[in-house]
């Protein structure tokens, strides 16, 4: 493979904007415009209760939590899409609320391409497995390259450690197994 990737994407709904267990988002600037603090080593947002209740006023659907089940299933569909795609899915673990992927590609292809198959392709068999949702996850994700061998193996020890994951899995060639 040519590139690693960390991807991560919470639940609709289940991991706000002002959260007090940290977010990232855009939140307001005392000298400008508004910025994202989203760099590796940088500490996130956390606990802007006024935020937290904007976004969940604006909330077009109730919040999704997954359950085993809904875990399993996405989990068969991650490796089913990689698989498809050529990729390699390295570990993956599916909590409630988020999702964290670490996946190999050939060649360069753009990450937000990465994020849209493997959610879209998880919302197609959840709808027909468990009923037919506007939306199962928030829009967009992080998306963080992994440079080297040591980032790869930090990435795939960070998804197996996650804490009360519903579905954890790691695949053969996994750094960390």
């Amino acid at each position: 493979m040519d590139r690693y990737w960390l991807l991560t994407w919470t639940t609709y709904g289940s991991w706000l904007p002002g959260d007090r267990r940290g977010f990232v988002s855009n939140v307001p600037s005392k000298s400008g415009p508004s910025v994202r603090h989203n760099s590796p080593d940088t500490p996130p947002d956390a606990d802007i209760p006024w935020m937290r209740t904007h976004a969940l006023g604006l909330l077009e659907s109730e919040i999704v939590r997954l359950t085993r089940e809904q875990a399993e299933s996405v989990c068969d569909q991650f490796e089913e899409t990689a698989k498809f795609r050529g990729w390699e899915l390295l570990a993956g673990a599916v909590m409630a609320n988020h999702i964290h992927l670490v996946v190999g590609v050939q060649g360069d292809p753009e990450p937000d391409s990465l994020l849209k198959d493997f959610k879209s392709y998880a919302s197609r068999r959840l709808n027909r497995l468990f009923g037919r949702r506007e939306r199962w996850w928030t829009e967009g994700g992080s998306k963080r390259k992994l440079p080297d061998e040591t980032a790869v193996h930090a990435a795939v020890e960070y998804v197996k450690n996650q804490e009360f994951p519903l579905v954890t899995r790691l695949h053969h060639g996994a750094q960390g197994e």
